[in-house]
């Protein structure tokens, strides 16, 4: 098993951004979204590719402790 301290740290990044981008859609679809819809659509924005980064980075380094 190849799970680290840093490959969990990478996955709890992904999970993270993945919630972001999930409520940015919520609010952006209610219509009236709370922070703006421009605020919400830049977390939408940055939160998408970081979380794919972050899981990318949280397999690589799993597997490369395996």
């Amino acid at each position: 098993m190849g799970f680290t301290p840093k490959s969990g740290l990478f996955l709890g990044g992904s999970c993270v951004a993945a919630i972001a981008a999930v409520g940015s859609i919520f609010e952006l679809s209610s219509g009236q979204p709370e922070l703006g819809s421009f605020a919400t659509s830049l977390i939408l924005g940055l939160s998408l590719p970081i979380g794919v980064l972050c899981f990318y980075a949280a397999v690589r380094s799993a597997n490369a402790n395996s």
